[in-house]
């Protein structure tokens, strides 16, 4: 199984991102992912990793009736946990070039 962007929409500040998922022996689906764009700048995220951040939410998140569901939403929650993990792999990576110097 595998995803492909499609671009998106957007009405005033929601913006929707399209995907496609596409499987060997089923009919392509498309699912859509929307988010606030306030959320963005509350979490200091750029726009521009929303694909990124939808497709991680599409691809498993650990829940596992999340197939079941082509309308999906971006919550604070989901951007403040990939800020939070992105804080963490920056230590580790800032970490790991102090230790080699």
């Amino acid at each position: 199984m595998q995803f492909r962007y499609m671009g998106f929409d957007q009405a005033r500040n929601i913006r929707s991102y399209r995907f496609d998922r596409i499987g060997r022996d089923e009919a392509t689906r498309r699912f859509v992912v929307a988010v606030d764009l306030g959320l963005f700048l509350k979490h200091h995220v750029g726009v521009q990793e929303g694909p990124a951040l939808c497709f991680h939410k599409l691809s498993g998140d650990g829940v596992p009736d999340l197939m079941a569901q082509e309308a999906q939403e971006l919550t604070s929650d989901d951007l403040a946990a990939y800020v939070s993990a992105k804080a963490l792999a920056d230590e580790r990576k800032a970490s790991a070039r102090r230790g080699h110097h």
